[in-house]
This record gives structure tokens, sequence and C-alpha cells, in this order.
């Protein structure tokens, strides 16, 4: 494992443990000698995050579409930064660099982002561990949501476990160091519930 990609927030969100949970995470990639992959941005969790990889001498690569270069200021002050047409490029680039996927908190963005990852998982487009740092409760709403979609047949639970949980930042890194893929059936996905 090489580098991880990081989706989070262009704001800071309500609480400041959260951007304090984006420096401890940033801190551990850079402990852990992984590069960081995300969103290009240099404001918000995505702003913090770069900051504290670059600060500690790690690596960090930034992947922006060209429309969101003002919007979300672009940071120039990266390992790299990569300006890409649309939010497609974008976010091919940012899964053809890294080895692993973690979500921090964010809105709708960051879980889409997630969510189109994780769906990649389960259909075996990837193998790659997808993870979510659950900073104080953050996403225990939707790991509710994704229990209950198992318990009402519309996911198998084998789906649900690729998903890796974690509250705190190193171990969280350990988790995704340990991941092996599950052996999947190639087929089972086309046969059954994603």
């Amino acid at each position: 494992m090489k580098a991880v990609c990081v989706y989070c927030g262009s704001s800071h969100g309500a609480s400041p443990i959260y951007t304090q949970a984006a420096q401890t995470f940033g801190r551990a990639l850079v402990a852990a000698d992984l590069g960081l992959v995300y969103g290009g941005g240099k404001v918000g969790l995505m702003g913090v995050i770069a900051d504290t990889v670059m600060a500690g001498g790690g690596r960090a690569i930034g992947v922006i579409p060209e429309l969101l270069v003002n919007k979300e200021v672009g940071h120039e002050g990266l390992s790299e930064l990569h300006v890409v047409p649309d939010m497609h490029h974008r976010k091919k680039m940012m899964a053809d660099l890294s080895d692993a996927f973690v979500a921090l908190p964010g809105g709708a963005g960051t879980l889409e982002e997630l969510f189109e990852v994780y769906t990649w998982a389960q259909l075996g487009y990837h193998h790659k561990p997808v993870a979510v740092l659950n900073i104080d409760g953050f996403y225990d709403p939707l790991i509710a949501l994704l229990r209950h979609t198992v318990s009402e047949g519309f996911m198998r639970q084998t789906y649900f476990d690729l998903l890796q949980i974690e509250s705190d930042p190193a171990a969280l890194i350990d988790k995704l160091q340990r991941y092996r893929a599950p052996a999947q059936d190639k087929w089972s996905s086309a046969r059954d519930n994603v």
C-alpha cells in the first residue's frame, strides 16, 4: 500500500473534533509512510488533511476539476495538483492513484464518492479496502441504514462487511494495511442484490 484516497468535506463542520481528527489522520498517514490522494482543495477538512500531510513531510496529491479550482480553491502547495476536465475524470484518477479509500465527515459529495467505490468493491471492479473514519459517531446513522438494507434483504451481509469502520485514525490505517479482500464468485453480484 502506497497511497490512501480520502474523501471529506470542503467545510470544517460544526464541531472542532472533525478538524482535529483530520489532522490526526494526516499525521497517521505520514507516520505509516502513506501518501494522500484527495480532491485538491485547500478549504475545509480537505485543506486540513493536505496541510497536515505536507507539514509532516508526506506526499499529497490533489485532483480537482477545472470548474472547482476557484470554488474549492485549488491547493497550490501540494506534491502534485492535477486539474482535470470534470468529476468523472477526477474520481477515476483518484481511484487509479490509490490503494485504499477512506471517508471522513463530509456532505453529499463525500457520500457520493464513498458509495461509488463501495459499490465498485461489491461488484468486484476493485479489491481495495473501503472505509469510514467514524469520528464522534458521525457515520452511526449511515451504518444503521446499511444494516437496515441487509435486514430488509437489499444487500448481503458479505457486502456490508466490505466496509471497514473505525473511530481511531491509527487503528484504521492498521486495518487498511492488513486488509485482504474476500474471495468472490465473479458472477455473484450479477445474481444477487448489491
